[in-house]
């Protein structure tokens, strides 16, 4: 690989490089103790297929000489936030959890969200979490909603609403609290969020075994569901150990086209979270990963690593002000948290169901996201199409959608491949309008509905891989040619069956929802 420009020119002191362009984007931010040898680096044979695609976009150079290593990765972990090159490494976690929040408002709601990060505009918001129980988090915000009487309403009603009728509220909205009497009903909340439960557990402990006496069974279940939900609180599905510091376990591993980051967070002694980051392959990308991932992450005590990155205890001393140690055990406890942590990471990286699935398919790459339709009717009523997302080979609820179908309403009477169609065509429209696309789509049918759906595609231009899958036989049919039968019990076609199933159970659902509403509607005419 020929350098586009004088590699011999460039200083050979320790800095920051910029990649450019041909428009003169800045495409890619680096650090080097020794900026020649460091970009001289990349125009060799053997690199990485990204590290090749980075080169072939490079037009020329910039570079700012720094004193110090340690000053240039700080340099460099400006100037990414600053620009944010393409080819940098995007922290994009494999799971998103959900946190509740205490929102920065006059009269604060305790509400769901999925991103725990504040906002120059609302500074005090307060997060909790994250938590990998959906309903243990939904429980906790209704115990703590209810035990101190918070609002639930998104804007303030002019008249009381239900809930303080129900003592479920104090009213700010009709001024029967005033802000000092309800912040103290915040600050109560936020104590039992942050774990200060003895007296509450205590109460509804006393409450359960009650209500089980006087054989109020359903009552005793509801306490007993808030016990547990407060239990999940204080552990977080954690494993306790010894020490009581604050520190985080980071391993890295590659197979030379990917590298996984897992990342256990441990607070107070107490394993509190676990995140897979995944990336394609290039050099440093731990070292960025440690200081994109603290840009906005709290630096712990300790960091606990298994591969070495020189300088970056320097950096997260400077980041936080005080000394952060950065270890690389070989034995002990420490040792044994690094080896949980690399045995997940390993278990990430060798999860080959997408790999095999893009060889059985003849894909060009991997399919990250995959997104499956599915139509239910009942006769020519209740007829809706549901869609599942899933993201490297994961269920990604954010991204589901489902469709009350029209075409069927209009023409009167029951047509899956126009329902199918509908569906297909409503999606990527939409989609086509922020250009963010699927890596593989799936119909739940055989060539009916492939059809229906590669007409939907073909009217709006676009260009996305494309299968059926038929329950009978299990077989996979792809446009323009006959259905094809592969091992049903291959790790592709166990995700493949997975992803239909659960597909077909959510538009199920959906149906019957609408079956409920028309029943409910029609006994009150």
């Amino acid at each position: 690989m020929t350098a586009p420009f004088s590699l011999n020119m460039l200083p050979k002191q320790p800095g920051v490089y910029m990649y450019k362009d041909a428009r003169d984007d800045i495409i890619y931010v680096g650090k080097a103790k020794q900026l020649q040898k460091r970009i001289k680096q990349y125009f060799t044979k053997n690199q990485t297929l990204k590290t090749k695609v980075l080169v072939k976009n490079i037009v020329s150079v910039e570079t700012i000489i720094t004193n110090t290593e340690i000053e240039a990765l700080l340099l460099e972990n400006k100037l990414i936030k600053q620009y944010k090159p393409k080819y940098n490494i995007n922290l994009k976690d494999s799971k998103t959890y959900a946190y509740l929040k205490m929102t920065d408002e006059k009269y604060p709601r305790l509400m769901l969200t999925r991103t725990a990060r504040k906002s120059k505009r609302h500074p005090n918001e307060t997060y909790y979490g994250p938590f990998t129980n959906s309903y243990h988090r939904r429980r906790l915000q209704i115990l703590a909603t209810k035990l101190y009487k918070l609002r639930t309403c998104r804007n303030l009603p002019k008249t009381a609403c239900l809930n303080y009728h129900l003592d479920l509220c104090t009213a700010p909205c009709i001024n029967k609290v005033n802000k000092q009497q309800y912040e103290e009903q915040v600050k109560l909340a936020k104590k039992f969020l942050n774990g200060e439960t003895k007296s509450i557990v205590k109460e509804l402990r006393s409450s359960m075994h009650k209500a089980s006496d006087e054989m109020k069974f359903e009552r005793a279940l509801e306490l007993r569901d808030s016990l547990r939900a407060i239990k999940s609180l204080q552990e977080k599905q954690t494993v306790d150990l010894i020490n009581n510091k604050d520190q985080d376990v980071i391993a890295y591993i590659t197979n030379n086209e990917h590298c996984i980051v897992s990342l256990f967070n441990i607070k107070k002694g107490v394993i509190s979270g676990k995140k897979d980051y995944r990336f394609e392959s290039m050099q440093d990308v731990l070292e960025q990963f440690i200081t994109a991932y603290y840009e906005t992450a709290p630096i712990p005590s300790e960091v606990i690593i298994n591969i070495s990155v020189p300088i970056i205890q320097e950096y997260l001393t400077q980041r936080k002000g005080v000394n952060v140690k950065v270890t690389i055990p070989q034995r002990g406890e420490k040792a044994q948290l690094l080896n949980l942590a690399l045995k997940n990471a390993q278990y990430t990286i060798e999860n080959t169901q997408l790999k095999e699935l893009q060889s059985m398919l003849n894909l060009a790459s991997e399919p990250t996201t995959i997104e499956c339709f599915d139509i239910s009717n009942l006769g020519s009523e209740h007829i809706v199409a549901g869609m599942t997302q899933f993201v490297h080979g994961k269920p990604n609820k954010e991204g589901y959608r489902r469709f009350e179908i029209q075409v069927t309403k209009i023409k009167g009477i029951q047509d899956d491949f126009a329902s199918m169609y509908e569906a297909v065509y409503r999606r990527y429209k939409r989609c086509k309008e922020d250009g963010t696309f699927p890596d593989l789509i799936m119909v739940d049918g055989g060539t009916g509905q492939l059809n229906a759906a590669i007409e939907a595609l073909r009217k709006l231009s676009v260009h996305v891989p494309i299968i059926g899958l038929a329950k009978k036989e299990e077989e996979i049919y792809l446009p323009g040619m006959p259905a094809k039968r592969f091992n049903k019990n291959s790790k592709a076609m166990l995700l493949l069956r997975y992803i239909r199933d659960c597909t077909h159970n959510y538009v199920i659902n959906y149906n019957k929802i609408k079956r409920k509403i028309k029943f409910k509607k029609s006994i009150q005419r």
